[in-house]
């Protein structure tokens, strides 16, 4: 039996602290990252720039990415 969450495809070699501060933001699996910006993610207490990249990387291998910041000036 396994306790991984239905649907949960997130990479296995994120930390704990990045694994605890997404799914405190209701994001279990990768499909619900295409709509959250870089800066969104960072701002999760517990995600860095490794676990970033880690995320990017996962994104990348199934033709996904995060959302555009959208900046002024």
């Amino acid at each position: 039996m396994s306790d991984k969450a239905p649907g949960g495809d997130l990479p296995q070699g994120l930390g704990k602290p990045a694994k605890r501060a997404l799914a405190k933001a209701g994001i279990h699996d990768l499909d619900q990252l295409a709509g959250t910006t870089e800066s969104e993610l960072l701002g999760l207490h517990g995600m860095g720039q490794k676990a970033l990249g880690q995320l990017r990387l996962a994104l990348a291998d199934r033709g996904k990415s995060l959302a555009d910041d959208k900046r002024d000036g």
